[in-house]
């Protein structure tokens, strides 16, 4: 289902959520490598915001702490990775009591009362000691990275111990919202796992579990037929307002490299209020843009280098603007002059 804040999160946070829609495929190759006794130590999740790519990772930790041995019984005749939710393993990790998982995201600013723009360099050293320790129970140790886009290079070359000298029972699972943008160090020491776009019904069915609605609602199959298989963004869409304000920022990258000037000075307004819903929506439709270029990298690799390096300047822009509540519609202008660029590279 769905992971990260206006990445992959849902009304509830991926550790409490048991519920995956799609990925069948994807499950199973999860699933396998762990039969098999030999999973590799380090694991790149990667696709587009919204996806389910944290569920899946926080999916994977459940099933193997509560089952420690790739060989018993129970997980050779698995065909899912899914355990009951009232498993105290799924309670402890839900309520943040798990002691062998590591969690890295971007932490609260307790003196502005805001997430941190990036995860700390300081919180991704901890994953030194973490993987130094015994394990509590004597099984595995897993460390959850949510997201590495918020990883600044520091961050990234701080992973490179672990993933240079994994100790044995460890995990590492490292989420990516643009594939192909991370350091080529910490992607070759990784098995790389892309998932792509949820279908439509899944969307509606993942979306109707999360907002505790039915998925034959007139407005849930709306959002879900319009969230582009994420449903992080089917959840904002139930707005109508966000609806309305999708469609116009589609309409201007439909025009890239060439956007009409006018309807970019009525976005910049239209953006640039208090309401934090809008800067969300739009950053997460740019995103989304910039991810499948990536993803395609029909281009070759200058051109994915160039995209990267401007979903780095945009969602850096995005995040100065948040944490300093700096005017939008200077943005807003800032971010499509980056998208022209991008657009006609």
């Amino acid at each position: 289902m769905s992971d990260e804040e206006s990445d992959d999160r849902d009304s509830r946070l991926p550790r409490e959520t048991t519920a995956l829609f799609g990925h069948e495929e994807a499950e199973r190759a999860l699933l396998d490598a762990y039969k098999s006794g030999r999973i590799p130590h380090a694991w790149l999740i990667g696709g587009a915001p919204g996806i389910g790519k944290a569920t899946l990772a926080f999916r994977l930790a459940r099933f193997m702490f509560a089952h420690p041995d790739p060989k018993a019984a129970v997980v050779q005749k698995a065909t899912s990775l899914a355990i009951d939710p009232s498993h105290p393993v799924a309670r402890r990790i839900a309520t943040q009591a798990q002691g062998d998982l590591l969690v890295l995201e971007r932490g609260l600013n307790e003196q502005t009362g805001k997430l941190y723009t990036v995860i700390r360099v300081d919180d991704v050293r901890r994953t030194v000691s973490f993987f130094g320790s015994t394990a509590g129970e004597g099984g595995w140790r897993i460390a959850i990275v949510n997201a590495i886009d918020d990883l600044q290079r520091e961050g990234a070359n701080a992973l490179l111990k672990v993933l240079e000298e994994p100790p044995r029972h460890s995990l590492l699972l490292l989420v990516s919202h643009s594939p192909g943008r991370e350091l080529p160090t910490v992607r070759s020491r990784c098995r790389r796992l892309l998932l792509r776009p949820l279908a439509p019904d899944n969307v509606a069915r993942a979306l109707a579990e999360a907002a505790g609605r039915s998925g034959n609602e007139a407005e849930v199959r709306e959002a879900a037929e319009a969230a582009e298989g994420s449903v992080g963004r089917a959840v904002a869409l139930l707005d109508g307002s966000t609806l309305a304000l999708r469609q116009r920022i589609l309409n201007l990258f439909a025009q890239l490299p060439n956007p009409d000037p006018l309807a970019l000075h009525a976005l910049g307004d239209a953006i640039g209020g208090t309401d934090p819903k809008t800067l969300e929506a739009f950053m997460d439709l740019v995103n989304g843009w910039l991810s499948a270029r990536l993803v395609e990298g029909s281009q070759g690799k200058a051109q994915m280098a160039r995209v990267a390096e401007t979903w780095e300047k945009v969602n850096h822009a995005a995040r100065e603007a948040e944490a300093y509540n700096l005017e939008r519609k200077p943005l807003v202008f800032a971010i499509f002059g980056a998208l022209v660029e991008a657009a006609r590279n």
